[in-house]
């Protein structure tokens, strides 16, 4: 009987959760939902300096956010927990005391500054930097003496010699490593904390995870972690180390790319699905054309052997160019809940509106769906509803204001506007054509002056849908004060 795939997230609580950790628990949780699998969510706290419960709620919140959901971990439980690194301590003291019951692991009292001094040494004859097993065969009075002198130690697993290491990874082939460039590797700190690639190796082999899948950054740390399982005896995972993130100048990603933070895009009113949608093609290349997809989608074609080995580049346009897809998809009453929070900010509404003005306030936002990236945008693209004061865009604007045939085309544009029962989208196309046809003008001629009268740029949201909203007295309003700019008169 073939094994349930167990894949897991496991991030560090020590900042906001970083674009590039959403990435890689998209990938484990893809897989898993394409393979009928179990996701686990596993916190690494053990660096106690910098992890904080704030920084653990930022990483929950933001992959519930993108609807990353986990079958086992943190807050839900599971059989192999407890999923917390500082709530493990005890069960990776029964491995350690087991090696070094075995002789596989010892003590190491050297200091910081000898330790640094060694590194020093070795630098300056162009050798690797490692340690060289200095406290590997101390004598019990020796160890006696580092103890007087208050000395507290490490523990460092014992690394064979002369070893080829081979990482079989699902993505990069098999990759080796010389055993000799390592040096025995501290597992355990003074402080009776286990190091990273230590405790990672124990949890992963008790939570039964069967496939790891992280960042290339860790493919260093593989090694070190295929020689721990090679002193616990235990069963290896299968490996896969995803891409690199680069910028759009192929240099590391950093702010200067864009946000880098998870919450940062939700703040900006992206979509979950655009940012799931733009993270699945970093590194992962769906068979055909086809760009824009949901998680249900992605689910169902997933596969690791699609995933290439080349850095992915973050292009922020791309991002904007996928998610302003999905805005285009959602109903009107979800794009006007996107754009609400934004709409207050820029003192557009309040939030508290009913009725009339409430029904205007949705008919206005819901002229820059098909306009924005993202929803903090949204609030630029309608100010024009609320402000009758502008600008000209240009001085090419004003020359078209100052064509010929434009009194004649205002005068009976506006006229046109005041005499309908209903000011709605077709009866204002209705209007303009037959201006345009009564006075036998091009389309040009008509709909482009009006547009700069009306808001001082050529180019912007369909007149048969502004019209409306701004009402045939305010529209005569800003013509007149256009036209007067413009030193036109009627």
């Amino acid at each position: 009987m073939e094994k349930e795939m167990r894949v897991r997230f496991a991030p560090s609580p020590t900042g906001p959760f970083h674009i590039g950790g959403a990435r890689s628990a998209l990938f484990n949780w893809l897989l898993a939902k394409r393979m009928g699998g179990k996701f686990v969510l596993r916190i690494e706290d053990t660096d106690r300096k910098r992890s904080t419960p704030e920084s653990e709620e930022n990483i929950k919140a933001a992959l519930k956010w993108l609807g990353i959901t986990w079958d086992e971990g943190a807050d839900v439980g599971g059989p192999y927990g407890p999923y917390h690194q500082m709530e493990r301590l005890d069960i990776y003291k029964k491995y350690t005391d087991q090696l070094l019951k075995e002789g596989k692991a010892y003590y190491c009292y050297c200091t910081p500054e000898e330790l640094e001094e060694e590194r020093q040494a070795l630098l300056k004859d162009c050798k690797m930097p490692r340690y060289m097993g200095k406290c590997r065969h101390l004598t019990e009075e020796q160890k006696a003496q580092y103890e007087k002198e208050g000395r507290k130690p490490s523990i460092r697993l014992k690394v064979p010699e002369n070893e080829t290491i081979v990482v079989h990874d699902m993505v990069r082939g098999d990759v080796e490593f010389d055993s000799n460039g390592i040096g025995d590797f501290v597992i355990v700190k003074s402080d009776g904390i286990p190091t990273y690639n230590y405790a990672v190796v124990i949890d992963d082999y008790l939570m039964h995870i069967t496939h790891v899948i992280r960042a290339e950054e860790h493919l260093s740390n593989t090694p070190r972690q295929l020689l721990v399982y090679e002193a616990l005896g235990f069963e290896k995972p299968v490996f896969a180390h995803i891409s690199l993130i680069l910028g759009t100048d192929h240099t590391k990603m950093s702010k200067r790319h864009g946000a880098t933070s998870v919450d940062a895009y939700r703040q900006q009113g992206y979509l979950p699905e655009g940012i799931d949608n733009f993270l699945a093609l970093l590194g992962w290349a769906p068979q055909g054309e086809e760009e824009i997809f949901s998680m249900e989608e992605a689910c169902k074609v997933f596969s690791m052997d699609r995933v290439a080995k080349n850095p992915a580049v973050f292009d922020i346009k791309k991002l904007n160019w996928i998610n302003s897809q999905h805005i285009r998809k959602l109903t009107p009453d979800a794009f006007f809940e996107l754009a609400k929070p934004f709409m207050v900010k820029a003192g557009y509404m309040t939030g508290d509106e009913t009725g009339e003005k409430l029904d205007w306030l949705k008919r206005v936002v819901a002229t820059a769906q098909t306009q924005v990236d993202y929803g903090a945008q949204v609030p630029e693209k309608v100010a024009l509803y609320f402000t009758d004061d502008f600008d000209f865009e240009n001085e090419e604007a004003v020359s078209v204001l100052k064509e010929e045939t434009v009194p004649l085309v205002m005068k009976a544009l506006i006229e046109g506007f005041h005499s309908l029962d209903e000011l709605n989208h077709d009866s204002v196309k209705g209007v303009f054509k037959a201006v345009q046809k009564g006075n036998k003008l091009k389309g040009q001629q008509v709909y482009m002056p009006f547009r700069v009268a009306l808001t001082g740029n050529q180019h912007g949201p369909e007149l048969a849908e502004m019209i409306p909203l701004l009402g045939a007295d305010r529209v005569e309003k800003r013509i007149m004060k256009s036209l007067e700019k413009a030193h036109v008169s009627l």
